[in-house]
């Protein structure tokens, strides 16, 4: 690819560094391993890959036709606006994601899924150093007091639970999870991505086909491992149970829905030309490719529980059993299924409405959580990220608490503020610029 590939200034780039081996330390076990997983692929590089093929014309929205801005100061006041919002909320989904694997990557069954998980983590921190280079390559003056070095510094100080999006403050419980995780919440991410590669401000536009190209693959490190588990639990030889897997998906669904934005939301950035679709739009082209994603699993597992027949005949089996059916044994709910699109969830339109997993409606709040809990993973029921969901779901539910309060509130976990394991405040960017 023609990719115009660009290192961040000194302090930056250490900067980034110094989070990378607090965050991410088994980063250096990438390079041991390359040659023998990915040995056609280029090496990994930690840089800022800028496509050379953009258009220069804005594609979408009021400005259709007008030349992209090459600065903040060309765009809109809101529209800038907008687009630092999205920068450094990226940035912060990348970081955060490499957190949240790091904890469990020991934890894989299989080298091949340990080595993929890694190249995903490193690709993230290199998204999140393409968003730095975003953030400090142009003066985003005109719509901030903040200065970027500052702006670096608060990202790079977010732990699991400060994030700016709910799925990247919650703790993976298993290797399961890493799997999952990459299948559904990267997924949002393929989405945001295609949607911002039109972007009005050409820069940003300009990052997004080398990111979208290293997302391909993580979602291939999500759907891979779900096909070999699911072909593993069909013929009862696996140690990850389709329920597992199905309460896997009731975590991180709802959360890989809120990442959208509010259902009713997301005009002012189709008419800003930042994207091409609004929420709603963007979230049901999501929703029926996991349900083909759905399908495609449920395919290979149904074939695998009946070994002995053709893949026309199998097919044919796994078709009366979506339609409801019982067939040899398999029943509708030994599938993989998506819950209702309002259950569980915390923000957006159907906040904490009373909604259950097959789309059922409950009068009472007590029933809904103990229904909800019975979905989730066991070890993330214990979590204080459930307790403070079942706490507001009881005070919105009994009218203690208005639903705009419990939308925007978050939990306190204890790890909040800590934001380097070797001092108790680093500035990161003047640290690294006084060596």
């Amino acid at each position: 690819m023609n990719d115009d590939v660009r290192t961040l200034p000194k302090p930056y780039h250490d900067a980034i560094e110094h989070w990378q081996r607090h965050n991410f330390p088994d980063y250096p076990k990438l390079a041991e391993e390359w040659d023998r997983f990915f040995p056609k692929d280029e090496p990994f590089c930690l840089c800022a890959k800028i496509a050379s093929d953009i258009p220069d014309e804005v594609e979408v929205g009021d400005r259709k036709g007008e030349p992209k801005a090459l600065a903040p100061k060309e765009l809109p006041e809101e529209a800038a606006q907008h687009l630092l919002t999205a920068i450094r909320a990226q940035a912060s989904t990348e970081f955060g994601s490499i957190q949240q694997h790091q904890g469990t990557l020991a934890r894989a069954q299989e080298p091949q899924d340990h080595a993929w998980a890694l190249r995903v983590m490193a690709e993230e921190l290199r998204h999140g150093y393409q968003m730095v280079h975003l953030l400090t390559s142009a003066d985003w003056s005109p719509v901030t007091q903040t200065s970027a070095a500052d702006m670096v510094e608060e990202i790079l100080s977010m732990q699991t639970g400060s994030h700016v999006l709910a799925a990247f403050n919650l703790e993976y419980d298993s290797f399961l999870d890493n799997v999952v995780f990459a299948a559904f919440i990267d997924r949002v991410g393929k989405y945001q991505l295609t949607m911002q590669k039109i972007s009005a401000y050409k820069p940003y536009a300009a990052s997004m086909p080398p990111m979208l190209r290293e997302e391909a693959f993580h979602l291939a490190a999500g759907v891979i491992p779900l096909r070999r588990w699911v072909e593993a639990a069909a013929r009862g030889d696996g140690y990850i149970t389709m329920a597992a897997i199905r309460k896997a998906i009731h975590k991180w669904f709802g959360r890989g829905l809120e990442m959208f934005g509010d259902e009713r939301g997301g005009q002012t950035n189709v008419k800003y030309g930042l994207k091409d679709l609004a929420n709603r739009e963007a979230q049901d082209m999501y929703v029926a490719e996991l349900e083909r994603m759905l399908d495609d699993l449920n395919e290979r597992y149904v074939r695998s529980r009946f070994p002995q027949v053709s893949r026309e005949e199998a097919d044919r089996r796994f078709a009366r059993v979506k339609e409801g059916e019982t067939v040899d044994g398999v029943r509708p709910d030994d599938l993989l299924q998506l819950p209702d699109r309002r259950f569980f969830r915390r923000r957006g339109e159907p906040a904490y409405q009373m909604v259950g997993a097959h789309g059922e409606t409950f009068t009472d709040v007590e029933p809904y959580i103990a229904h909800v809990l019975a979905n989730l993973p066991e070890a993330y029921r214990a979590s204080i990220d459930v307790k403070h969901w079942a706490d507001l779901q009881r005070k919105v539910a009994r009218g203690e608490m208005p639903l705009k309060e419990a939308i925007n509130s978050m939990p306190r976990l204890a790890r909040v503020g800590g934001s380097c394991p070797c001092a108790k405040s680093v500035r990161w960017v003047m640290e690294s610029a006084a060596k």
